[in-house]
């Protein structure tokens, strides 16, 4: 097949979570399927187009805006494996210190006109290349627009009849609103800012364009796809996903082996696999000496990465950090977010210097680090549409404790000691108590070492990678296909 993702970001060129970590991946992983993918983003500033050895392959191609043509210029690279990536260059647009905020973190106030822009781009290169999709995949809300061109301004275009579209919710709660006096800048039909439309209590709302219009729907684990359709998680489109229910999917979202793998991962110290785990020991005790934390085998290493922010749950780690730091366990943190949380965690590492390490900010060789040198992974979300973390940690034998809530339910097993089935450790409640009570089961666990091996030999043997994945990919791609066909 010939599939084009679209996507506002994809490692490894410029990523700032797991939107970037799936566009990267899943494009190989169809790759080595036999289809035909190729990969579209913004040129950012982040970009290394020497690094990644990009190459010009349109100059000025026109694209129309609401204040006329605008130029923009297409380069070429390539993922690991070949696949094509382009990339839309128009540098007022989008060569700008962040890719959706500025320096202090907030929102860039034209974001809804630079991805329409993006948006627009994507199918003008679609012509400029001669690649004409038979799926085109977009993500999340930057990209939503594209399912709402094809089915209205270019309904009767012939060079993208046969185009079906999927589109895949990565987190319900970021759906680009914008004001409607933005509206008319999207060259869209004015009848479309209704209720029945883009009109979302009073402003405008992408994301709903993508639930609307795509031919298919996926949202990034199976439990997350019936979350959204409540009340509760639904943030005010849950209406609109009921009543989409049978073109909605659930796709857990995979890991790439290539890149998290401790069998050959170039960041740690000492590579393992789960029939010789001698090299995490040096890993633990390597995390240890970077972060100046005490070099003790024993104690137990509790780790978080994460962006500090209230859906991660990290609230509940704040209410039972003092009880924590009295028990004999060390903990490291590493992220960036809210700045209440960054404080809070500052100042509990001054006044635990040897239990507590915070680093603040993104690191990418350092999360490789924590996930080989830690012994448990702490993941207490409020909601998680799939989780990445909990996935790389079961690769590396780091024991994950969770909340049972989206991917994380859906691929963290409570273990159990009687039956000596199990991956890792969850709760329930989104309380601190539960939370504890669940670290305390862990620990009391790790104390009991031949236990602990069988829960390490479960969690490194499940299978999360993207092949698993891109094969469902494949399927609902042929169903969104015949579902194009079937339509007058």
């Amino acid at each position: 097949m010939k599939i084009l993702c679209a996507a506002s970001e994809a490692a490894p060129f410029a990523h700032t979570g797991g939107l970037g970590d799936v566009a990267g991946a899943l494009p190989k992983a169809l790759s080595r399927f036999g289809h035909d993918v190729r990969l579209i983003m913004p040129l950012y500033r982040a970009v290394d187009a020497r690094q990644h050895r990009l190459r010009t392959v349109a100059d000025g191609l026109s694209v129309s805006t609401a204040s006329g043509p605008l130029a923009i210029d297409v380069l070429e690279g390539n993922l690991a494996g070949g696949v094509p990536v382009y990339f839309v260059r128009h540098d007022p647009t989008f060569h700008r210190t962040g890719l959706y905020q500025s320096p202090s973190a907030e929102d860039y106030p034209d974001n809804t006109e630079r991805f329409a822009l993006f948006c627009r781009s994507v199918l003008e290169v679609c012509r400029r290349v001669d690649f004409q999709p038979e799926v085109l995949h977009a993500h999340d809300w930057q990209t939503a627009l594209l399912p709402v061109y094809l089915k209205t301004t270019l309904l009767d275009d012939p060079f993208f009849r046969p185009t079906a579209t999927v589109f895949t919710i990565h987190n319900l709660g970021y759906q680009g609103l914008f004001p409607p006096e933005v509206f008319p800048r999207l060259m869209l039909p004015r009848e479309l800012f209704t209720p029945a439309g883009l009109e979302f209590y009073g402003k405008g709302n992408l994301l709903k364009g993508g639930l609307l219009f795509a031919d298919l729907l996926t949202t990034v684990s199976p439990r997350y796809s019936r979350e959204i359709q409540t009340a509760d998680q639904g943030f005010g489109l849950d209406g609109v996903l009921r009543e989409r229910r049978s073109d909605l999917f659930g796709v857990l979202n995979g890991i790439d082996p290539e890149e998290w793998n401790p069998a050959g991962d170039p960041h740690i110290v000492a590579h393992y696999t789960v029939d010789d785990l001698s090299g995490k020991a040096r890993c633990k005790a390597d995390l240890q000496r970077r972060l100046k934390l005490p070099v003790r085998a024993t104690v137990p290493l509790l780790a978080v990465i994460s962006r500090l922010a209230g859906q991660k749950g990290l609230d509940l780690l704040c209410d039972i950090l003092e009880t924590l730091m009295a028990l004999n366990v060390q903990l490291v943190l590493l992220g960036s977010g809210e700045k209440g949380l960054e404080t809070t965690f500052r100042d509990a590492a001054a006044k635990y210097p040897s239990k507590l390490a915070v680093r603040i900010g993104f690191d990418t060789p350092l999360s490789h680090q924590i996930e080989a040198g830690a012994d448990l992974f702490l993941m207490p979300s409020r909601y998680e549409p799939c989780g990445l973390n909990q996935m790389y940690s079961l690769a590396y034998g780091t024991i994950p404790v969770v909340r049972a809530t989206g991917g994380l339910d859906d691929t963290v097993i409570h273990f159990d000691p009687v039956a000596g089935q199990g991956n890792g450790f969850k709760f329930e409640d989104a309380t601190p108590a539960a939370f504890l009570q669940t670290i305390w089961q862990a620990l009391e666990l790790y104390r009991e070492k031949a236990l602990w091996l069988q829960v390490i030999t479960h969690a490194m043997t499940a299978d999360f990678t993207w092949d698993r994945s891109a094969r469902e990919y494949e399927q609902l791609y042929r169903r969104a296909v015949e579902k194009k066909g079937g339509q007058p």
